[in-house]
């Protein structure tokens, strides 16, 4: 089915299917429990220290003989000693973001890593081809964690950034299922990134407190906040709404990440602190409503996939 499909080809795997690599819920287990069920699990490195990064890659080797990645937020902390162990474990598939891709791209790939970026409009995704990325990902506003200050939605997104560039494109941002994978193809997509849906899975490193939290969440329930600092989407709680009234207000970059703190990502997502902590997840939460197994998650993708084929070839016979 996907035999010619140039993300499986890209990263050798059997699904055009990518787990995103969020911070506090991708560790190893969920990256090799994807990989095995035929994606491509990523190990999200924004929230380890090179050590822990180093640790997870070790054990995903180990469980896993089936690609595996690393996601790695460019302006993040300890930039290249991560990328040293990246280089020292000999990783093959790195998906870049928030940051600038002409900075690490050739290097990383004079490693012999195959790279993706992650962008949130055209103009950006010009960029990362004109540095030498393997694969462009291109994330709608409606994804969880940090955003692009476009708010472009990922259905706008997508035609934009094929009419620039052949290179194989991930669709990122409000994938849910195998109708989302045939929806973002029409558009232009070759594969899917799917986020939240991973982060409330069996394997996910993600508190059961915030997972229920997710799953009795409606529309709407979702916000971006922190537009003068980096645009972030999180469930609305009490440390949301005291960033909004500041916001609403006027208030500073220096107030702002005053309220902020650190670590609120890890005490809400990690820990579980659902009023305190950040909530980062995407809108397509409305929809989730129990734990699966991340093989169970792509089994449905793709089986979704299929049924929805076949029922466009019916309807147009």
């Amino acid at each position: 089915m996907f035999v010619t499909n140039p993300v499986c080809g890209l990263f050798n795997i059997s699904y055009p299917i990518i787990q995103a690599g969020m911070i506090w819920c991708s560790g190893w287990k969920l990256a090799t429990a994807v990989s095995n069920a035929g994606g491509l699990g990523l190990i999200g490195a924004g929230s380890m220290t090179p050590d822990v990064l180093e640790e997870h890659i070790l054990k995903a080797t180990k469980n896993t003989n089936r690609p595996f990645g690393v996601n790695l937020p460019m302006l993040g902390q300890d930039l290249e000693s991560k990328i040293e162990v990246i280089r020292k474990q000999k990783v093959r598939i790195i998906f870049t973001s928030a940051g600038n891709p002409r900075i690490w791209t050739s290097k990383l790939k004079s490693f012999g890593c195959t790279v993706a970026h992650v962008v949130s409009s055209s103009v950006m995704a010009q960029k990362a081809v004109d540095a030498g990325v393997d694969a462009v990902v291109a994330e709608g506003f409606e994804a969880g964690g940090h955003n692009g200050r476009e708010e472009t939605t990922t259905f706008v997104l997508i035609p934009a950034v094929r009419k620039i560039t052949e290179k194989p494109l991930i669709a990122a941002g409000g994938m849910y299922g195998g109708n989302s994978l045939l929806a973002a193809m029409a558009l232009g997509a070759d594969g899917i990134q799917v986020g939240s849906r991973f982060a409330v899975s069996l394997e996910s490193s993600a508190h059961d407190h915030f997972k229920s939290k997710v799953f009795e969440i409606n529309e709407g329930d979702t916000r971006l906040i922190l537009r003068k600092l980096v645009p972030v989407r999180m469930i609305r709680n009490r440390l949301f709404e005291e960033l909004s009234e500041a916001e609403e207000r006027g208030a500073g970059r220096k107030e702002l990440m005053s309220i902020l703190g650190e670590g609120k990502s890890r005490r809400g997502i990690f820990e579980g602190d659902l009023e305190n902590g950040e909530l980062e997840i995407g809108q397509i939460s409305s929809l989730l409503t129990r734990v699966q197994t991340a093989s169970e998650i792509i089994e449905e993708i793709v089986n979704e996939y299929r049924s929805g084929i076949n029922t466009l070839l019916l309807n147009n016979e």
